[in-house]
C-alpha cells in the first residue's frame, strides 16, 4: 500500500474524523503526527501506538504560529511531510438574523484561515520535495446551501475555491489536492451549535443516520493510496437515506 510509510499531519484529531483518520492510516504503516487543542486527548491516541508511529502537538488551528509548529514536528521527528490533512473544522449554525457575529468569526478562523494555515505551513516543504497531498474537510454544505447554514456553508464553499485554486497552482510540483465532503457524521461536531434545540435536532439526525467518522476516515485512506500520477480532487459522500 502507497499509505505505508508515508508521513501525514492531522489537525483537528483528538475526536471524530481527525481521530478515524489517524486510527486507520497508523494501521495501515503511516507515521501521523496529530493536533489538536485537547491535548490528553491526543496523548491517549498516540499512546495505542507508540512514539515511533504516532507523535502529538497541542494545536490550535487559528493560530499560525502553532501550525508551523506541528508541521516542523512532523519533519524533524520523520524527515518529510508526505500529507496534510486540514480536517479542524467548527459548525455552529444559525439564521443570519439571530447576529450571532462571534461564531461567524470564528468559523472563519477555524474553517479559512486554519486550513490556509495548513497550507502556508506545508507548501514550502512540499514545492522543494516536488511531492506533496494537501487535504481538507469541506462538506456536502459546500454545495448545497440550507436555511441557517449560510455561513458555515460559505466557509465551506471558500474552501472548494481555496483547493481548486491550489490544485491548478500546484499541477507542476506534482502536489495533489483532495477535498473530503461528507453529509451528516456522527462526531462532536454538533456540540458547537448554541441554539439547544437546533443542536439535539443535529445530533439526533447524525447519531441516527449520520456516516461513522470511519467511514470518512476510509475515504480520506482511499485518497491518498492511489498512485503518484492519480490526484481523487473530491470525495463527496453521504448516508444513503440524506436526500440533500
Amino acid at each position: 500500500m502507497t499509505i505505508k510509510n508515508k508521513v501525514v499531519v492531522i489537525t483537528g484529531a483528538s475526536s471524530g474524523i481527525g481521530k478515524a483518520t489517524t486510527e486507520v492510516l497508523a494501521k495501515a504503516g503511516a507515521h501521523v503526527v496529530i493536533g489538536a487543542r485537547r491535548k490528553d486527548r491526543l496523548a491517549e491516541i498516540a499512546a495505542e501506538f507508540g512514539g515511533d508511529q504516532v507523535v502529538y502537538q497541542e494545536t490550535d488551528v487559528t493560530n499560525r504560529d502553532s501550525v508551523k509548529s506541528l508541521v516542523d514536528l512532523a519533519q524533524s521527528t520523520f524527515g518529510k511531510v508526505d500529507v496534510l490533512y486540514n480536517n479542524a473544522g467548527l459548525m455552529p449554525v444559525s439564521p443570519l438574523a439571530d447576529l450571532k457575529v462571534d461564531e461567524w468569526e470564528r468559523m472563519i478562523d477555524v474553517n479559512i484561515k486554519g486550513v490556509l494555515y495548513g497550507i502556508a505551513a506545508v507548501l514550502p516543504i512540499m514545492i522543494a520535495q516536488k511531492h506533496g497531498h494537501i487535504i481538507t474537510t469541506d462538506s456536502v454544505a459546500g454545495h448545497v446551501v440550507h436555511p441557517g447554514t449560510a455561513v458555515y456553508a460559505g466557509t465551506k464553499y471558500a474552501i472548494q475555491a481555496i483547493m481548486d485554486g491550489l490544485r491548478q497552482e500546484q499541477v507542476d510540483h506534482h502536489i495533489r489536492t483532495t477535498m473530503i465532503s461528507p453529509g451528516a457524521v456522527e462526531t462532536e461536531l454538533y456540540r458547537t451549535i448554541s441554539d439547544e434545540k437546533t443542536r439535539e435536532q443535529i445530533k439526533v439526525q447524525e447519531q441516527t443516520a449520520g456516516l461513522s467518522a470511519a467511514d470518512v476516515a476510509h475515504a480520506v485512506a482511499y485518497a491518498i493510496d492511489q498512485p503518484q500520477n492519480v490526484a481523487i480532487n473530491e470525495i463527496l459522500l453521504r448516508p444513503i437515506n440524506q436526500r440533500t
